[in-house]
């Protein structure tokens, strides 16, 4: 495997769109051979943050948290699918990436953003670079947005659109470039602080 990279998903809604989006992702970064794991709210329905990670005991995390950590701090970088609500994130994936900090710091992160609508979900772009920022990710200059996210991928994540596998590849490039220098730095110098 060349890369470790997790894809994070946050909607909990029942009839999930984005899921296909996610769906999408993990197939591209399959073809690329990425050891990919999927971060998926719903599935790992941690209750609205209490507690991080970071403030249990040794050993005291639930096992699910104490997995997705392990997976968080060997990861080379990040995918975030996000949907649009209310010009904002899902808060399903705020509150599944909030229970994490440090584990996140000096990996790159790509934004796939989504919507039903033709702006593909770049208002939640916009706040998941700040959101990203502040958690230690540095945020790849390209976003990935899938507009009219119904018609764009079928259930299994096929593309529709061949625009749509054009694109990915360039983002994807730009992912792995990113993922590749900072390994190489934290291999080489660890982490600056």
């Amino acid at each position: 495997m060349k890369f470790k990279t997790i894809v994070f998903y946050g909607s909990y809604r029942s009839d999930r769109q984005g899921i296909k989006a996610a769906r999408f992702m993990i197939d591209q970064l399959n073809q690329r051979n990425h050891q990919v794991i999927f971060a998926d709210a719903k599935e790992y329905d941690f209750a609205i943050l209490d507690r991080m990670y970071k403030e249990y005991g040794k050993g005291q995390a639930p096992a699910k948290m104490e997995e997705l950590a392990e997976h968080i701090r060997t990861a080379d970088g990040f995918v975030i699918v996000a949907g649009e609500y209310n010009h904002s994130i899902q808060p399903g994936l705020s509150n599944l990436m909030d229970h994490y900090l440090e584990e996140y710091f000096f990996r790159p992160a790509g934004i796939v953003c989504y919507s039903a609508g033709s702006f593909g979900g770049v208002r939640a772009a916009i706040q998941l670079r700040a959101f990203l920022s502040e958690m230690g990710m540095p945020t790849i200059s390209s976003i990935f947005a899938i507009s009219k996210i119904g018609d764009s991928l079928n259930k299994a994540g096929v593309s529709q659109e061949a625009a749509l596998t054009k694109r990915v590849s360039q983002f994807l490039d730009e992912l792995e470039w990113y993922e590749e220098a900072l390994q190489r730095q934290r291999k080489e110098k660890g982490n600056p602080f």
